[in-house]
């Protein structure tokens, strides 16, 4: 039996198996999606603007099961109303028969830290949804509980994080998932209680801008990802460059033992960004998948600040 039409078996008995280990989505560009694993991050970099991005991940292209990822992230910097940055974090992951679901309202307060830079100390409050939807048929009516049968359960989700953001650096440290949801649901007429434990997650992030290089700018980032189990670890580097005043980007990036892959982007008008890049699988798919496409699309929206109106006293005219 080839490979991917195993996949999904596979996938199952890591999902359920008490060694599972990374439950949160997998995105290359993770420098476009901070916010959502760090809400320090919210509206640290802002000044009286609104932001949002969007990215959709297709893992393991051709690979049947194969992971899908969707994000949607809004932050503004709201300045001129008050002191915080403020956003919305969702995101959509599916794998195989499960689907995770995530909705989060950050909140970020800045604290700024003399000339060298603002630290964001943040925190995200909403819902985790898990849910399977399993397509197999048992071969008899008796319950088989080493099969999942399909359920779908809802719990609150906690992330914490403090992001600082210098002149050309950033670091950043934060946790998910800091309740450890249970999700359970007993299933009807079948008389078996379906869970999902959710793990906390931990997140180290840092980069660094280097101007004027080669008339352009080159930036390199990494982000560390455990749950104090398993870890995996980004790297990348990115040239930025410009042509007839649009700005654009090519780099590369690494992931240990997973993929290496390229970055590319552009910006065809005024603060608005598309992303893209892809993976070369490197591990044990290598022979079945075609790597890992991704999309981002980002727009920025700057709120003018209101003119003064100087008002004078007739008598002093």
């Amino acid at each position: 039996m080839k490979l991917k039409n195993t996949l999904i078996p596979l996938i199952f008995s890591s999902v359920f198996s008490p060694f599972f280990a990374q439950q949160d989505k997998l995105i290359t560009n993770f420098m476009f999606d901070k916010m959502s694993i760090n809400p320090g991050k919210t509206g640290v970099d802002m000044y009286n603007s609104i932001c949002a991005t969007s990215i959709y991940r297709n893992q393991w292209d051709k690979v049947n099961g194969a992971p899908n990822s969707a994000v949607l992230n809004i932050e503004a910097n709201l300045t001129r109303f008050f002191k915080g940055g403020v956003g919305l974090a969702f995101y959509h992951d599916a794998i195989g028969f499960s689907r995770q679901n995530n909705l989060l309202l950050n909140y970020s307060y800045p604290i700024k830290i003399s000339n060298v830079g603002v630290l964001g100390l943040g925190i995200g409050i909403g819902i985790i949804n898990y849910g399977i939807d399993p397509t197999w048929v048992p071969p008899s009516n008796i319950p088989d509980p080493s099969l999942p049968v399909g359920f779908a359960a809802t719990n609150l989700d906690a992330n914490f994080g403090a992001y600082f953001q210098g002149k050309d650096f950033y670091a950043g440290l934060s946790s998910t998932h800091l309740s450890e949801s249970l999700l359970e649901k007993s299933v009807a007429g079948v008389g078996l209680d379906q869970n999902y434990q959710t793990a906390r997650h931990y997140y180290l992030m840092g980069g660094k801008t280097f101007n004027d290089v080669l008339n352009g700018k080159i930036d390199a980032q990494i982000l560390l990802r455990t749950d104090l189990i398993k870890y995996s670890f980004d790297i990348n580097t990115r040239y930025f460059f410009t042509i007839n005043n649009n700005e654009l980007y090519g780099g590369l990036t690494y992931r240990n033992s997973d993929a290496i892959g390229v970055l590319l982007g552009f910006s065809p008008i005024e603060k608005f960004t598309v992303g893209y890049s892809y993976d070369i699988t490197v591990n044990k798919l290598v022979s079945v998948s075609r790597g890992s496409h991704e999309i981002v699309l980002k727009y920025c929206y700057s709120i003018k600040s209101p003119k003064l109106t100087i008002s004078r006293n007739p008598r002093f005219l």
